[in-house]
């Protein structure tokens, strides 16, 4: 509610109410820092329109009284130029007073503080965030010095209408009135440098310009009052000079949109700049789609999908309680925003509408959860996405090909979690995966690709997971795959190593982690080779075994490495346990994280390994030695200053 209410003395009905502090704040916002698209309050004051006559259609799904006699629902814009206003009237739900209160007397406090904290990190924005957070109807006040709304709910007598009226300052007015229709006008008193001159909006063919612009996707019929041409009436029959005339308004109102979805034309039919102002005006994106896919589906469950691919990732892309998901129509009715049930969560990104034929329209989220058309509406619209990818990464036209490159640096790790989440599409996922290899540092390379480029006699797809390029390039499980030319996959992605849990293989050909068990190269390690491994396990035993009483707890095991050939030791995970990333991340999230102990895989033909045998100070360089280990695998060490005085201690000495 308002904070105060105050009767008028000379009206006893007419009662003041003040503005809660943040919407006096959001006020002063608008009026002095969106001008510079003063516009956009055309779109909005449409759009809320647009949504009144929904939610009328809406509710007399189940009661059609409602409608009055009047089930044309309309949106129409007057203007006065002698009044210097311009009117919004919709015949949707409308309000009576409480309903005027708390709608344009309070927000949302989580929707202000939103809109209010994004307003502030840059002063001059288009104006998008206004529709985004919900607050149009005060974008209004961008040109308007008062606004007055006049209004009455479906259903309600006509004595239970109300009047609320503001100048945007801190406070408002409402009063009962009398109103024979239902619905809602909204009558804008403009300010006297939008009532004249260039940026006049009395001129009625820049309103039509403006609807044109940012509404004519609305499917409700948005009308003006149509003008004609009148001449004039020459004084002398027989005086051949031209008559002059002008324009003139008639009773007669005519529809200054298309009136029709944009979802339910044929999509031959539609332009591109078509689809690129209906996807802003439903998303308030600043920026163009990437690219779009528009379909009707026919079959057990029939609906239409117009779905878009965003060019740029939401800031709250990875916070996964924040909603996500598609507008949900049911012939053409509007059901709900963000219906995240007609997704999966790994393509929340995706943008669109959804319009039904088979849902009930009284549908809720509830329902949706369980409705098996529901599911089968959101495997196809899954199906659909990847398959508008592929078609972008396997092009060989290059500006669809530099889509899919912008496409995967925005959204690549958010489609790996699918590789989890959607069994039935993991296939088609791993198809668009892109990696940088030991060979190539770009996020070029799929698993396709790296199949093409396998040595002879290569069994297995060998990959490594590491915090970032330069670590794993660097890493000393690679060492033994250089030496021999073999190509490894490097995944750099904090969600690689999850995502890698769900995917063991790859058209038929096994996937491995170079870092996790042994290392079988089979038949690209002659017998030479083998022999020579087998002999230095044999020679270091002793070593092993010492090294295994000094590291106690902190090793699973002490093994001598065939992986290695620069460095002195590496440390080593079994299959199916966490790695020393996976570990950090998980603690980081909060999360209890199982223990887990590397095993320790020394080089027999380092310096180092082999002065461990004779050297004074074991112990301690068995200690440095594990750490080092650990730092090169991306791992944190428990007791850093610990690890410093060790290494001071053996660079003195």
């Amino acid at each position: 509610m308002s904070e105060s209410v105050q009767a008028d003395s000379q009206n006893p009905e007419l009662k003041k109410h003040t503005f809660e502090a943040e919407v006096a704040q959001l006020l002063h916002l608008v009026t002095h820092s969106l001008y510079s698209n003063a516009d956009i309050f055309v779109r909005e004051l449409v759009s809320n329109a647009s949504d009144a006559c929904d939610k009328l259609r809406f509710e007399a799904t189940n009661d059609d009284s409602l409608y009055e006699d009047d089930g044309e629902l309309r949106i129409r814009i007057a203007v006065d130029e002698d009044a210097k206003t311009i009117t919004f009237t919709d015949n949707g739900i409308g309000m009576n007073e409480t309903d005027a209160i708390e709608n344009l007397g309070t927000i949302a406090k989580s929707g202000t503080k939103a809109f209010l904290d994004k307003l502030s990190e840059s002063q001059k924005q288009d104006g998008q965030l206004i529709g985004q957070f919900g607050v149009g109807f005060y974008s209004g006040f961008i040109v308007a010095d008062t606004i007055s709304v006049e209004s009455r709910k479906a259903g309600e007598p006509a004595d239970k209408g109300v009047r609320w009226v503001s100048d945007g300052t801190g406070s408002f007015t409402v009063e009962p009135i009398t109103k024979e229709t239902r619905g809602t006008a909204i009558t804008l008193h403009l300010k006297e440098e939008y009532s004249d001159g260039e940026d006049s909006y009395l001129d009625r063919g820049k309103i039509k310009r403006l609807v044109n612009k940012y509404s004519d996707h609305i499917s409700l019929p948005i009308q003006m009052r149509k003008e004609v041409w009148q001449e004039d009436v020459a004084d002398d029959a027989d005086d051949d000079t031209p008559a002059g005339g002008e324009m003139v308004l008639t009773d007669e109102w005519e529809t200054i949109n298309k009136a029709s979805a944009l979802w339910t034309r044929s999509a031959s039919e539609i332009e591109d700049d078509e689809y690129v102002d209906f996807y802003k005006n439903i998303t308030y994106d600043m920026d163009a789609p990437l690219t779009w896919t528009h379909n009707r589906v026919e079959g057990r469950v029939q609906y239409t999908q117009l779905l878009y691919i965003p060019k740029k990732a939401p800031v709250d892309l990875y916070t996964r309680e924040q909603q996500h998901g598609l507008k949900l129509y049911v012939k053409r009715v509007f059901i709900m925003d963000e219906a995240e049930q007609l997704l999966p969560m790994y393509l929340r990104f995706v943008k669109g509408v959804i319009d039904s034929a088979d849902l009930p329209l009284n549908v809720s989220r509830e329902l949706l959860q369980e409705s098996r058309d529901v599911k089968s509406i959101r495997d196809g619209n899954a199906r659909r996405v990847l398959t508008l990818l592929a078609s972008l990464a396997n092009s060989e036209d290059s500006d669809k090909q530099e889509k899919f490159a912008q496409f995967y640096s925005e959204f690549g790790d958010v489609i790996k979690e699918g590789l989890g989440e959607d069994m039935g599409n993991q296939e088609r996922i791993a198809k668009l995966l892109r990696y940088a290899t030991s060979t190539q540092d770009g996020l070029e390379t799929s698993f396709e690709d790296y199949k093409g480029r396998m040595v002879d006699g290569q069994k297995a797809i060998y990959y490594l997971t590491a915090d970032n390029l330069a670590a794993a390039k660097n890493s000393p499980q690679l060492e033994l795959f250089k030496k021999k030319g073999i190509e490894v996959i490097l995944m750099t992605s904090r969600v690689d190593e999850w995502a890698m849990n769900f995917l063991t293989q790859f058209d038929d050909t096994p996937l491995q982690n170079i870092a996790k068990g042994a290392v079988d190269l089979g038949d690209l390690q002659d017998e030479a080779e083998k022999a020579e491994a087998e002999k230095a396990q044999e020679t270091l035993k002793p070593v092993v075994d010492k090294l295994k009483t000094a590291l106690g707890e902190r090793a699973k095991d002490v093994k001598v490495s065939t992986r290695l050939v620069d460095s002195p030791a590496c440390l080593v995970v079994g299959e199916g346990e966490l790695s020393p990333q996976m570990i950090q991340m998980l603690k980081q999230m909060g999360q209890d994280v199982p223990e887990s102990k590397p095993t320790l895989e020394v080089n027999p033909e380092h310096p180092l390994i082999k002065k461990l045998e004779s050297s004074e100070q074991f112990d301690d360089l068995a200690q440095v030695i594990f750490d080092q280990a650990l730092l090169a695998d991306g791992g944190q060490l428990e007791d850093p200053a610990a690890y410093l005085k060790r290494v001071n201690e053996l660079l003195m000495r």
